[in-house]
């Protein structure tokens, strides 16, 4: 999911208690079982003058299994997305929802009576178009809302709606943005766990979490709650001091083999969704070719 201004099934008995071992022990699965992500496409880097049938066709041709959709509430339009890529030979896999403009942890009941009448539609529309996944933000910390706040009320909330995401068979994935929220692996994965539902985990994305941190650890200690990667590169991070900045893929500072370890150790085979601007189809297969590298190292 955009930050602003930068434009495996759960755990057995998850939430029963949380301690780092649930995912160093026993919910790793064996590094010798090998599993590879699947590359995806976010649709608004396909080039829009194209048709809709071509720019799946286009998305297939260049290597990506999956389409990452926006959030649709029009279920014809996901009727007629879905369908173009069954025609593709691909599969629409989530939708970027988001919720920065109705946020979960407000203190406003319209706002809230608002932001779930919206998650709802995007679960809904999510179903239509064939997706098991909804990336959500859970809610924003900021002077006017609390930490403490911020976690009840989204919990709470996000509560709410997990009978329309089972009935859907759509799942929350909840991201790691610049929402000064979730600050912590070990919390966020706490928080994931606190549902005791299959249907709200993790949303992993690469890029937003190396200005503070290293994302193969957080990998490692989210582990299966990871349903799905965003693919962005940052410049900058712990110790390298500057003003840091997102840039291609390959050209920041992630180390991608210790990253795509990490994968391996958990076993993720999901999609993994490139998160940059669009272009052309040799931009795009660029894009596909850089997914590669990663997948090929470590």
């Amino acid at each position: 999911m955009e930050t602003p201004g930068y434009s495996r099934r759960s755990l057995l008995k998850a939430g029963a208690g949380f301690s780092v071992g649930v995912v160093s022990s026993g919910a790793v699965p064996d590094q010798k079982q090998s599993r590879t992500p699947r590359k995806a496409v976010m649709l608004g880097m396909l080039p829009q003058s194209m048709p809709l049938d071509d720019r799946m066709a286009l998305a297939r041709d260049l290597g990506f299994a999956g389409i990452e959709a926006p959030p649709i509430s029009d279920l014809s339009e996901c009727e007629r997305l879905r369908k173009a890529a069954d025609g593709a030979g691909i599969r629409i896999h989530s939708v970027i929802f988001g919720g920065w403009n109705a946020p979960l942890t407000s203190g406003d009941p319209e706002v809230i009576k608002r932001g779930l009448q919206e998650v709802e539609a995007g679960l809904r529309g999510a179903s239509a178009m064939g997706a098991d996944g909804l990336l959500l933000v859970p809610g924003i910390v900021n002077g006017a809302i609390r930490y403490a706040d911020a976690y009840k009320r989204s919990q709470a909330n996000i509560r709410r709606l997990i009978p329309i995401a089972a009935r859907c068979k759509v799942q929350i994935l909840i991201e790691n943005v610049w929402n000064n929220f979730l600050l912590s692996p070990l919390e966020f994965a706490r928080y994931i766990d606190e549902f005791r539902s299959r249907w709200v985990q993790a949303y992993f994305d690469c890029g937003n979490v190396v200005a503070f941190a290293w994302p193969e650890d957080w990998i490692r200690t989210l582990g299966p709650r990871i349903r799905k990667i965003h693919l962005k590169d940052y410049k900058g991070g712990p110790g390298l001091g500057g003003q840091g900045r997102f840039v291609p893929l390959l050209e920041g500072s992630i180390n991608w083999p210790a990253v795509r370890t990490a994968l391996s150790e958990i076993g993720f085979d999901g999609f993994m969704t490139p998160e940059q601007g669009g272009g052309d189809r040799d931009y795009l297969q660029d894009v596909s070719n850089r997914i590669d590298r990663i997948l090929t190292v470590g």
